[in-house]
Order: structure tokens, then C-alpha cells, then sequence
């Protein structure tokens, strides 16, 4: 296995430093580092990137999302088809707009707070245990009520992933997400039109309508009998 470390990522890069230019210098003006696919298994101390905006780590063996803090330029990161089991240290990575988290063994999706520049999140196909279901909070089982509440926190978020686990098979899972958030445009990779998030929004709004009117007249038919 590889540890990802900026000693590596100078000697894949071919950093050519200018006259009188250090090797930290030259890291800190890197903003994109490819290393997918290279049987990395953990990352390192990479505190010289501080420009670092895209970083790709798929397909790898990394177990633990670590050593990110430093990243807070960081906007695209790409996890996805690794061993990771929970989302973890993403808390300063306020710039973050794209999250790839697809394909690991995630049981419970946590840790977002704080990004509030997420506009996409990937966490479809989790490789989890047979039985054992995809969460949006440890103290949830059966509802989408926690996901509900994260879209509306995550009020910039645009496209979102999660096909492939159990919480798709939710009674009116799609419908419930599209009312929930008005930012979302795509959903486990289709599209969201105006023309159903608008007949959604009608239904809604005539079931209200509904329960209204019939608690008006409970309330009636209970003043009269009194």
C-alpha cells in the first residue's frame, strides 16, 4: 500500500523549480492532485498545498478521511470506491462544492455541517452488510425525516446521488426530497423539472388545503355540539 505524502506528490508531478524556488513553493501553487487509482491507503500531512482545490483519491484503499483540515480551498473532492465507513473531518472545508463518496461502506450520512457550499453529493451504492441500511442519523431507522432536515440546510445543493440504497424504496421518497428542497436539480441522476416540482408543489398545497378545511369543520361541528 501507498501513504499519500507531498514527497510523492512532488516526485509524480515533476515539480521544476524556478531559480531560487523551493520545493514547498512550488507545492503550495498546486490546486489540482490526481492520484486515483494508485493503492493509496492513507493520506498525509499535505499542509503545503494550501492552494489545493480538486483533489481525486477514487479508487483507492484510504479507510479514514484525514489530514484535510488544512484544504479550505479545497472544492472538489473525490472519494469514491475506497473503505470508508463514515464521514468524518470535513467540518473546514467551507469552500467544498462537490462531495464523491460513492461506493464505500457508509452506513450513516453525518458530518456535513458546516459546508455550506455543497452543491453535490455522491453517496450512491454504499457496500454495506446484508440487512444493514443506509442512514441519515443514528437515531433513525425507518424515515426520510433527517434527510428532509439536512436538504433544508444545505440550501445550495444542486444534484444528489444516493441510488442503489434502501432509502430509495421509500413511499414517495423522490416526491418528499423534491418539495423539501427547492435547489435540487437532479436527483440519483435524473433530472428535476419545473413541470413536476410544480404539479408536486400543487398537489401539496391542495392536501393542506384539505386538512384545513375539514379541521375547520371538526372545529365547528364541535362548537355546535357543545
Amino acid at each position: 500500500m501507498v501513504r499519500l505524502t507531498v514527497n510523492l506528490i512532488a516526485k509524480k508531478s515533476n515539480l521544476k523549480p524556478r531559480k531560487e524556488e523551493t520545493i514547498a513553493q512550488c507545492l503550495k501553487k498546486i490546486t489540482h492532485i490526481n492520484f486515483s487509482d494508485k493503492n493509496i491507503d492513507a493520506v498525509e500531512d499535505l499542509s503545503l498545498c494550501k492552494n489545493l482545490s480538486v483533489l481525486y483519491l477514487y479508487d483507492n484503499h484510504i479507510s479514514e478521511i484525514t489530514n484535510l483540515n488544512y484544504a479550505t480551498n479545497l472544492t472538489h473532492l473525490y472519494l469514491q470506491n475506497n473503505c470508508i465507513p463514515c464521514i468524518e473531518n470535513l467540518r473546514s472545508l467551507k469552500k467544498l462544492e462537490k462531495l464523491y463518496l460513492g461506493g464505500n461502506y457508509i452506513a450513516v450520512i453525518e458530518g456535513l455541517e458546516g459546508l455550506e457550499e455543497l452543491r453535490e453529493l455522491h453517496v450512491e451504492s454504499q457496500r454495506l452488510p446484508l440487512g444493514e441500511k443506509l442512514l441519515f442519523d443514528p437515531r433513525t431507522l425507518r424515515s426520510l425525516a433527517d434527510l428532509e432536515f439536512l436538504l433544508n440546510k444545505l440550501t445550495k445543493l444542486w444534484k444528489m446521488d444516493l441510488s442503489g440504497n434502501p432509502v430509495c424504496l421509500k413511499p414517495k421518497y423522490r416526491d418528499r426530497l423534491i418539495l423539501v428542497s427547492k435547489s435540487l436539480e437532479f436527483l440519483d441522476g435524473k433530472e428535476i423539472k419545473n413541470m413536476e416540482r410544480q404539479f408536486l408543489m400543487n398537489w401539496k398545497a391542495s392536501k393542506d388545503a384539505k386538512k384545513i378545511s375539514k379541521k375547520k369543520s371538526s372545529n365547528n361541528e364541535d362548537s355546535s355540539n357543545s
